[in-house]
């Protein structure tokens, strides 16, 4: 009996861990997502992570309402919150940032 409650518990985590991953979550905020012809690429559009939480375990993505919106062509299953868009979008604002004034 221990065995079975010990299987439930596992599953009940894994679920857990599988439901409140940031993939599915960013899935639900991608704007639009237009496949090409051949299905391989696709144009996204998604809000871009706010700077501040970057360095968080779980970033989080603007509200779409502000405008800052990111135009993505590429993977179909390009993870707005994903490591490689979180260092992509890190590196956009330093740069944004190390420009001399005008």
């Amino acid at each position: 009996m221990t065995s079975l409650e010990a299987f439930r518990s596992t599953l009940v985590l894994a679920a857990a861990l599988v439901l409140s991953s940031s993939f599915l979550w960013a899935a639900e905020v991608i704007i639009s997502r237009v496949p090409d012809s051949s299905g391989n690429y696709c144009h996204l559009r998604f809000p871009a992570i706010r700077p501040e939480t970057f360095s968080w375990p779980e970033p989080e993505l603007k509200d779409p309402s502000e405008g800052d919106i990111i135009d993505f062509y590429g993977a179909c299953d390009h993870d707005p919150l994903g490591k490689a868009e979180i260092h992509r979008q890190k590196q956009d604002y330093r740069r944004q940032f190390s420009r001399p004034a005008d």
